[in-house]
């Protein structure tokens, strides 16, 4: 098993209060040969006549350097998005965050656009309130990736 991030449990809780159930902690994907643990996965009932939302949650907190942690945190969610699609279409990846993370680095015009270009999903965790503060779908472009 990997070492879960510091702020794991702060986002388990945070969704669960949100409505949503946990499925998986972790999330136990494969794609061949190869095998990768997602943070959590979660499914959360919605109007009888859409069924049962699911998703897959990345949790990064970024305690030593926050560009360092984006890149690998990065390539994690292409990674992840990948497989999911191919062995888990019914499934949304989000990159869950601290709100101080979100309000200081993830303002910076690079990490946005990287953002926008990767479309990466984003909860925002109020990490000491343990609460949803944004769910932050990602924006579709037009930009090659």
């Amino acid at each position: 098993m990997s070492v879960r991030d510091a702020y794991h449990e702060h986002v388990r809780e945070a969704l669960e209060r949100d409505g949503w159930s946990i499925t998986a902690d972790p999330f136990l994907i494969s794609f061949g040969s190869t095998k990768a643990e997602i943070d959590l996965a979660a499914e959360k009932l919605l109007a009888a006549c859409r069924g049962t939302e699911r998703i897959a949650v990345e949790v990064k907190c970024f305690p030593q350097s926050a560009l360092s942690g984006f890149h690998t945190a990065l390539g994690q969610f292409l990674n992840y998005r990948i497989v999911l699609e191919e062995n888990y279409p019914d499934y949304t990846l989000y990159l869950a965050i601290p709100s101080d993370t979100h309000e200081t680095f993830f303002r910076q015009p690079i990490v946005q656009r990287v953002i926008t270009r990767y479309a990466i999903n984003l909860i925002v965790c109020n990490i000491p309130e343990r609460t949803i503060e944004q769910w932050i779908p990602a924006k579709p472009t037009s930009e090659p990736s």
